[in-house]
């Protein structure tokens, strides 16, 4: 998993309302008037950020300003440690679930929600992953995967997810992650 976007999604699930208002404020002349009006969240503000490349992996000043901007002296710290820490994981080596998850992203689409009960997942996540992406499919299945590791933890297993694959009926695509 991108560890910014983690990062990201961390960060925008502990902010305030009027954290996020202030943050659109100091937006103001980076975004369309428009479009910042749009915006209920940290994440969809942060969203828009990353796609006019206002934020990205290796200049994250914009997203440091605008915490500085609303007094989160926590959440800057935790940006300052983002970026002190190496960008792969140990020895290079890719994360076990990397790969599995791409292709269920790939494969899987509508059928995200029934997959993620399959995983045990709570309901109440499932609703706040589909209210944070109403309209990307993609989106709602890799961070419905991203909260099942963050909800499991260690307990995480790929063996796991071929399992609720198959009791899915998605034999194919259970197939496809144990290549």
């Amino acid at each position: 998993l991108d560890p910014l976007l983690s990062l990201l999604h961390s960060i925008s699930s502990r902010l305030s309302a009027r954290e996020v208002f202030d943050m659109k404020f100091l937006c103001r002349d980076k975004i369309k008037k428009r479009k910042l009006e749009a915006v209920q969240s940290g994440w969809e503000l942060f969203s828009i950020l990353m796609e006019q490349q206002e934020i990205v992996r290796d200049s994250l000043g914009l997203l440091k300003e605008l915490l500085q901007g609303v007094d989160r002296r926590d959440l800057l710290s935790e940006v300052v440690r983002f970026e002190e820490e190496e960008p792969h994981a140990p020895d290079d080596q890719p994360d076990e679930h990397e790969k599995p998850v791409t292709v269920i992203c790939d494969f899987v689409g509508k059928e995200w929600k029934r997959l993620a009960r399959e995983l045990g997942m709570p309901e109440v996540k499932l609703d706040r992953v589909e209210a944070a992406y109403p309209f990307d499919l993609g989106e709602r299945v890799f961070q419905a995967l991203r909260e099942w590791q963050k909800w499991k933890g260690k307990d995480a297993k790929v063996a796991d997810l071929t399992k609720a694959l198959r009791g899915c009926n998605l034999t194919y695509v259970a197939e496809k992650v144990e290549e």
